[in-house]
């Protein structure tokens, strides 16, 4: 496999992803709406439940690229916060959404402008508010530690360069007890990296991939336990969609201290950088306060 560098794998990545976020946003101008952007059927929207589709609006179906359906399997339940790697048109953000209901909050995480705005824009549609875009890279998470109860992601962590970055991050920012519940392709391990790229290109979500076991040692590297890994059908020879699921061990937590205002203390309000904001701000809701003020305390597991 030739090599390239990072931020030449980056930038063809991102450019692949902008212009199916345009793509999809012209046709969504068209008599007969928006088009699925091509894949074969072991990508994209067919692997979602027909009432799952029904319930989006017509443009988060269409930018689906994944290769599974995260929110089937990472278990949401009712006030969780939920981070999405890599969220695209905003399928599985506003998905999560819908079952962590109003005391629970989703973030989608993206690099690509084009996609921001398709994502935000479907988010109006469905009348979401409790969701958040914000714009970054998944090696370098824009949240602060500690603050997410389940990470998903579909079909976007084998696109990164650093995965070794990507779970170290995905670690840092869930509470002790926190999971990940992540759709992805994984190579069989007789598989070399060279013969994974005469499979596929990176940006095709094959040359990328990890092995089984190059997987599983990534996660407990980073702290995960109770790892495993499920293919669920092949996208090529050796190559596998496979269900991730892993959890961030229990630890002794202390009591948040906090001084100032409630919005200084809680959410990603607290840590935001410039380069480190909401896509719009518009677009998000803050869960309820407690009788200190601040929303993001006295949590189950909060550090």
């Amino acid at each position: 496999m030739s090599e390239q560098p990072t931020e030449t794998l980056r930038e063809t990545v991102r450019r692949r992803y902008a212009a199916a976020a345009v793509k999809v946003t012209e046709g969504g101008t068209a008599c007969c709406g928006p088009r699925p952007v091509e894949v074969d059927e072991n990508f994209g929207s067919t692997l979602y439940a027909a009432d799952e589709r029904d319930a989006l609006p017509a443009g988060a179906v269409a930018a689906s690229l994944g290769c599974g359906n995260p929110t089937a399997v990472a278990d949401l339940h009712e006030g969780e916060r939920v981070l999405d790697l890599g969220s695209g048109g905003g399928i599985d953000v506003l998905l999560s959404a819908r079952r962590v209901g109003p005391t629970g909050k989703a973030y989608g995480l993206d690099m690509t402008e084009e996609m921001l705005q398709l994502a935000l824009a479907n988010a109006t549609k469905a009348g979401t508010t409790n969701v958040e875009f914000l714009k970054g890279t998944i090696e370098a998470i824009p949240l602060p530690a500690g603050t997410i109860d389940v990470v998903i992601s579909n079909c976007v962590i084998n696109l990164s360069t650093d995965k070794a970055a990507v779970f170290a991050e995905t670690f840092r920012v869930l509470t002790p007890g926190g999971r990940i519940g992540v759709s992805d392709v994984v190579a069989d391990d007789a598989l070399t990296p060279e013969q994974r790229a005469e499979r596929g290109d990176y940006v095709g979500c094959i040359a990328g991939a990890l092995s089984f076991t190059e997987y599983r040692e990534g996660l407990e590297a980073a702290g995960f336990v109770n790892v495993e890994i499920i293919p669920t059908h092949s996208v090529a020879d050796g190559m596998h969609s496979a269900i991730v699921r892993a959890t961030k061990p229990q630890t002794k937590t202390q009591a948040p201290q906090t001084t100032g205002s409630a919005d200084a203390c809680c959410g990603v309000n607290a840590f935001r950088t410039p380069a480190e904001t909401s896509a719009d701000p518009g677009v998000t809701a803050t869960g309820p306060r407690t009788a200190s003020g601040c929303g993001c305390q006295n949590r189950p597991g909060q550090p």
